[in-house]
């Protein structure tokens, strides 16, 4: 669909410049106060011999009144959005028939808005603004950036937006309104002379009807010439009149919308054609199906299955078309346990000091057995048995540590599974039906979830085992540099108290010095 979509703060104005033909004017849209537009109405301008109107949810009736056009618009919002300034992302589809019009596409949006007024929702901002993402993110239409001009241009929410899905300006037309409205003394020269946030495709100045105009019946005629008077005169803006107002406007978004159709016209038709090749493919791999064909089903369950492996896969990479921006997931997070919860799990485990002499006294004692110890001060050897008792006990408390890690990276992986589940694992597009369906050819999601579940917690034996093997390689490591290092590195020379055995295990100075 190639169009044009007007963008802009609440205001009416922003509606008028693309639906008042000079040659045949037809003044059809609501007007008032407030946010007036409060759904999407999608216009579609038809060249035809008779002149009328159409609305999709009144099939069969044709409109030649043209204000009960206007009354029918705002009946069918209140209908949806009741009468207390609501908002809907449902579009009202009106299609005009006329031979005054071009073969085009219009979409007339909610102006954007930031504090919520009768029924409208709190986030009435970010409903909006992605009403209107719906819209103006597709390649193929025109951005019309209205924005006042007794307003800051650097606040403008229209050219803001626009920037975002046009960075290089490609598709986006600056339409500035209320000129008229202006302090004395005060001009948009340098807006309209694309001086001041220059736009690729320029700014078109444009004058509307005040609410006392449309009020006092003035026609679009006699405003289309209050117009042109307003640019002529001003002498600010005289050396533009040619350039400005309603007429020019419409001159240029036929131009542009043409060429954009004839820039756009090709990659869209390599889409079309890529879109009914895959569709003929598939219509030709269902044209003999039977639902109760078992190859029909492995073949579908199979089609799910390696779906999910794809998705689990780019949750866990992060090479996922979707990123979350409010919180760790996935891969993310498994990466935080191995990089910041293990470690502080390792600093986290109590080291008893004392104990650990407590220990290491013992041990030696032990070891010993009755065999008396020399005189005080004489140097001894720590007993290699003893020694390696003592290390061999404090690597197993690192087992602890790297067991819980295993269970919150299982954690993990189980919400990751959750998750791509909850997307639906894969169903085929001709396979899809509701929950309570899926009883012959799918397995139901809980039941999915739980098997893979299953599978995933057998990963864990594994992993204990994994760990139970490093920290035997750990121990065997700590004998064989044991068993290489020179007597002398392991000398104590112990406390006379040590000694005599003496020791009672609660005198700190009581201690053994390793060399």
């Amino acid at each position: 669909m190639a169009g044009q979509v007007p963008l802009g703060q609440r205001e009416p104005p922003q509606t008028l410049p693309l639906f008042s033909p000079p040659t045949h004017c037809r003044d059809f849209l609501p007007r008032g106060s407030g946010i007036v537009t409060r759904r999407p109405l999608v216009l579609q301008l038809v060249n035809a011999t008779t002149e009328y109107a159409e609305f999709l949810h009144c099939k069969g009736k044709k409109f030649t009144d043209f204000e009960e056009v206007r009354q029918e618009i705002e009946a069918e919002t209140d209908r949806v959005t009741g009468t207390n300034k609501g908002i809907s992302p449902v579009p009202i589809n009106l299609r005009v028939y006329s031979p005054h019009v071009l073969n085009l596409t219009l979409v007339d949006l909610p102006g954007m808005t930031k504090v919520p007024v009768g029924d409208q929702p709190p986030d009435i901002e970010f409903q909006i603004r992605d009403m209107l993402m719906q819209f103006v993110t597709k390649e193929n239409c025109l951005i019309l950036a209205v924005s006042p001009a007794n307003s800051d241009l650097a606040n403008s929410d229209a050219l803001k937006v626009a920037k975002e899905v046009d960075p290089q300006g490609q598709r986006t037309i600056g339409v500035i309104t209320k000129l008229d409205l202006m302090d004395e003394g005060t001009d948009a020269r340098d807006v309209l002379e694309n001086k001041l946030l220059p736009l690729r495709r320029g700014y078109i100045g444009v004058v509307n009807r005040s609410q006392k105009d449309i009020d006092g019946k003035k026609d679009i005629t006699a405003a289309l010439a209050a117009e042109r008077k307003f640019f002529l005169s001003h002498p600010s803006y005289r050396h533009l009149a040619d350039r400005m107002g309603t007429p020019y406007l419409q001159k240029v978004l036929n131009q542009q919308l043409t060429n954009h159709i004839r820039d756009t016209l090709p990659g869209l038709r390599n889409k079309l054609q890529s879109q009914l090749l895959s569709i003929e493919k598939e219509v030709e791999e269902y044209k003999n199906f039977r639902p109760d064909d078992p190859a029909r089903k492995t073949k579908a369950l199979l089609q799910m299955v390696q779906q999910f492996a794809v998705d689990f896969e780019k949750r866990i990479e992060g090479s996922g078309d979707q990123i979350d921006t409010y919180e760790l997931s996935g891969g993310a997070r498994i990466n935080r346990i191995f990089h910041e919860r293990f470690p502080f799990e390792l600093v986290k485990m109590e080291f008893d000091e004392k104990e650990l002499r407590r220990e290491i006294s013992y041990a030696i004692k032990n070891i010993h057995g009755i065999r008396h110890v020399l005189g005080p001060g004489t140097g001894l050897f720590t007993p290699d048995m003893a020694f390696e008792t003592i290390v061999k006990k404090q690597v197993k408390k690192i087992r602890e540590p790297c067991l819980k890690c295993v269970d919150m990276v299982i954690s993990e992986l189980i919400s990751t599974v959750r998750q791509c589940t909850k997307k639906g694992p894969g169903q085929p597009e001709g396979f899809r039906g509701p929950r309570s369906s899926r009883t012959g050819l799918f397995t139901p999601d809980l039941a999915f979830e739980a098997t893979v579940k299953k599978q995933v917690q057998k990963l864990k034996e594994p992993s204990i085992k994994c760990v139970d093997m490093v920290v035997s390689e750990l121990t065997a490591t700590i004998r064989k540099c044991s068993e290489k290092a020179p007597t002398s590195a392991r000398r104590l020379c112990f406390n006379p108290s040590i000694l005599n055995g003496r020791f009672d295990g609660d005198d700190d100075k009581e201690v053994a010095a390793v060399y």
